[in-house]
């Protein structure tokens, strides 16, 4: 019996169709230290590995004028050889070599006529390294989400990173979550169905957000090109912050985007206001809208705020307005998803400005053809007008951030990643602070934030 998709998953394609700048391909970059194998047997391994997903071997099948949900159907003519390819970074083989290369293809969409996957394997780095960038189009994402398709390529396959069940969960939590979720609030919102006061005030501020001015930070992609950069901290120093002031990872990873954001508005003449970092948080099961406090100057009321606004956002979460719009939104026949997603694409939106998702990393340090994975960096996309996109993973001993930027309107992206770097260095001093406060007098002090 043929797969079909589902509405919500076939409205990421009609999210391309409608806008020739967008391009949803996600991906997963790992960098790993040794000599890069040989052709053959990097073939003749990825091919085995990449066999035990039936997925990689199929292609979508769309219906005339979309009447019905593409099906998933055999790719008869299908090479293992289409879909890995070798390209060598430019220059001295940085990492800023690097992440051009990465944006670069990130820039490419996936050929719809194919399966909808992708490995590009990256020689030339310096230190003797080389890297694998997997990128996936989020119509798989739900079965092998693109982290985790790297965990099932390591030597040990994926009982080396997170386990197969929950893969799902990770795949729906991660930034898919967030364009599931946004193309299923368009879908009820522009198709009327919803008639709950929740979805009456979710109309009403998506209708005041047209009205709102045009910044730099949304608004319509000005090509297909990419940038790519990424930020990387110190899991160590992360999880000290959060022992300090009693929060979690992902706030001090929040807060520090938040800051970052903050600078970057400043160096722009603008003025940050409490409502002007609104951003989609997918956090596991949960997909959230917190306005992000980029208004506030002062790093631990802002990481304080940070954790209140999301443990609001949650509690709003699970009071199930989200998941009723999701469900409606699956009954909405395909022609219905597709013209009010299109739609939704080519309004203005300017009530969310960024995507901030966090996404499970690898349980333990990875390993591919014996060489060992030094970094395992996320590549979100960046789609419905918002001009930026982050990711943040956990591996090994870092937490990495990768950001991606509109090229043509987001010029300053690699001061956005130095920015989130600076600003956990600074909740840092913060928590040693208090933490040498407490050690003094054997209490914890009020201290002056």
């Amino acid at each position: 019996m043929a797969e079909h998709l589902t509405p919500l998953d076939a409205s990421f394609l009609n999210v391309e169709d409608a806008d020739r700048h967008t391009n949803l391909g996600m991906g997963a970059l790992a960098v790993l230290d040794g000599p890069m194998p040989d052709h053959h047997t990097l073939m003749s391994v990825l091919g085995e590995r990449i066999a035990a997903c039936p997925r990689f071997a199929q292609r979508l099948r769309r219906r005339l004028f979309d009447l019905g949900s593409p099906e998933w159907v055999e790719d008869r003519n299908f090479k293992l050889a289409n879909h890995v390819c070798g390209i060598a970074v430019p220059g001295a083989g940085s990492d800023n070599d690097l992440f051009s290369v990465v944006a670069e293809v990130m820039s490419w969409r996936l050929e719809r006529d194919r399966p909808l996957w992708e490995i590009w394997v990256i020689g030339g780095l310096s230190d003797d390294r080389w890297a694998m960038l997997v990128k996936v189009h989020p119509c798989i994402a739900d079965a092998v989400a693109t982290v985790h398709i790297l965990a099932g390529l390591s030597d040990e396959g994926p009982a080396h990173g997170t386990m197969p069940g929950a893969v799902a969960a990770a795949a729906a939590g991660g930034w898919r979550g967030a364009l599931r979720l946004a193309s299923s609030i368009a879908t009820a919102t522009v198709a009327g169905v919803m008639r709950t006061d929740q979805a009456l005030r979710d109309a009403a501020e998506f209708a005041a957000g047209l009205r709102r001015p045009a910044t730099p930070l949304n608004g319509p992609l000005t090509s297909r090109r990419r940038r790519y950069v990424s930020a990387r901290v110190s899991a160590a120093e992360v999880d000290r912050i959060c022992q300090t002031f009693d929060v979690t990872v992902d706030d001090v990873a929040l807060a520090a985007l938040t800051e970052s954001y903050r600078n970057m508005m400043v160096r722009r003449g603008e003025q940050p206001k409490s409502d002007s970092l609104r951003t989609l948080v997918p956090l596991r099961q949960a997909v959230l809208l917190p306005r992000l406090p980029v208004d506030e100057d002062n790093p631990v009321v802002r990481l304080r705020l940070v954790h209140a606004r999301l443990a609001q956002a949650r509690a709003d979460a699970d009071r199930g307005p989200a998941s009723a719009v999701a469900a409606v939104a699956r009954a909405i026949p395909v022609p219905v998803t597709a013209w009010a997603t299109n739609l939704l694409s080519r309004l203005p939106q300017r009530s969310v400005v960024a995507l901030a998702a966090s996404v499970p990393g690898p349980g333990r340090p990875l390993a591919i053809m014996g060489r060992p994975v030094s970094a395992v960096l996320p590549v979100p996309p960046i789609a419905m007008q918002l001009r930026t996109g982050a990711a943040i993973l956990r591996y090994a001993d870092s937490l990495f951030f990768g950001i991606v930027s509109d090229y043509g309107t987001v010029r300053d992206a690699d001061e956005l990643a130095r920015g989130v770097e600076a600003a956990v260095a600074r909740l840092l001093v913060r928590s040693r602070r208090r933490r040498a406060g407490r050690d003094r007098h054997g209490l914890s002090l009020v201290v002056n934030v």
